[in-house]
């Protein structure tokens, strides 16, 4: 569907047009209507499918049409890391480029001052990750009494992440009225039933199903030993005509090991993950989009902020213990219509992780064959 077709006002068409969309996703056509409405929504879309624009388009609009009762922040969106704070943050700059609405987003891992600066200056949409919001609000920086609009986006990271108490003691911050868009990419029960406390007769959207891969993205395992894993990457990262390739470990301490054992390799790499400061972050990632560095190794927390759509492959170095961060990971991948690859290597201790993968995705993958510097063909059995 055409987003001239969504009644949409001009301003924000015109900045649609600047960016070159023209067409607007299924989750984008099905949900931007209803929120328009006033509707509350939870949808369940996998990753790359343009979520972010179908509720900050909308978002948008609302507030533009409607004119505030008091100053004050009028939409909260909540979001679990700051990669994707910044994400939404840019997604509502650029739909929102030709509107006098301001935004902000705040998240730890800086020197709050700035934030505190731009926040006394008024702010109408404020995206936050829940720690340092609770801490602004218990500081007094910040009131969310004029929220018209709460959007909680990838609600099962949050949950993941720990954050479910700080959501809850947000919520009793917020106006009883008000219209709440609850996303998330995959909708396991504990999500489904929270969701339900807090919302309204909502309007429901499954774009994909449930846990499911994304076509475009060809996926293949390695069964191979621990120890052979950094030389079957280096083998891999040989093939030069692979642009940029994410990496994913699951520890800290591992994505930091990887990045030097591909260092002596002569293969530049950095690590993304949560004891990193933001600016080394967000140098890591900027380096990364720009192809100055090929390689980037990070750790499921730190990965949800990664959104480059020619993005060509994916290697999960190690298998993750839940299976629904499979979808995630691999989600990097494979978006706004390009081809990709998503890579496992899977050990003989992660076997039963990998079953379990395969079981909630419905897809069993061809195994490749990789062989030792010795000659000798790995057991697939």
């Amino acid at each position: 569907m055409n987003f001239q077709d969504l009644n949409l006002i001009k301003p924000i068409l015109r900045a649609l047009t600047d960016t070159g969309y023209t067409q607007a996703t299924e989750i984008q056509h099905t949900a931007i209507p209803p929120i328009l409405q006033g509707k509350d929504m939870i949808g369940c879309a996998q990753t790359g499918t343009g979520k972010t624009a179908a509720f900050a388009i909308p978002v948008l609009q609302l507030l533009h049409q409607k004119a505030p009762v008091k100053p004050g922040i009028r939409a909260l969106v909540l979001t679990p890391t700051r990669e994707l704070a910044i994400q939404i943050d840019e997604n509502f700059q650029t739909y929102g480029k030709y509107l006098p609405i301001k935004r902000l987003s705040i998240f730890g891992g800086v020197p709050q001052g700035k934030q505190v600066t731009a926040l006394k200056r008024g702010v109408d949409i404020l995206i936050a990750t829940p720690g340092r919001l609770l801490d602004l609000i218990q500081q007094g920086h910040i009131s969310l009494s004029q929220v018209e609009l709460l959007i909680l986006d990838e609600a099962d990271r949050m949950l993941d992440m720990g954050f479910i108490n700080d959501v809850k003691k947000i919520l009793t911050k917020l106006p009883a009225a008000k219209q709440t868009l609850f996303f998330s990419a995959t909708m396991p029960t504990a999500i489904r039933k929270f969701a339900n406390t807090i919302l309204r007769r909502p309007v429901e959207i499954n774009v994909t199903p449930v846990s499911s891969t994304a076509k475009t993205v060809q996926q293949s395992v390695y069964f191979v030993e621990k120890k052979q894993k950094t030389g079957l990457l280096v083998t891999l990262l040989k093939d030069a005509s692979i642009r940029r390739t994410l990496v994913f470990t699951r520890t800290k301490h591992g994505a930091d090991k990887l990045v030097k054992q591909l260092a002596q390799t002569g293969i530049q790499a950095a690590a993304i993950h949560g004891n990193k400061s933001q600016n080394a972050r967000q140098k890591a990632l900027n380096d990364f989009r720009d192809s100055r560095i090929r390689v980037l190794v990070a750790t499921d927390i730190a990965s949800r902020g990664i959104d480059i759509d020619e993005l060509p492959h994916v290697v999960n170095y190690e298998i993750p213990e839940v299976p629904e961060t499979y979808v995630h990971r691999i989600g990097r991948t494979g978006r706004a219509g390009f081809n990709g690859v998503a890579v496992s290597f899977c050990d003989s201790e992660e076997k039963a992780d990998w079953m379990n993968i395969q079981k909630l995705i419905g897809l069993r993958m061809p195994m490749m064959k990789y062989s030792t510097p010795a000659g000798d063909a790995i057991n697939h059995k």
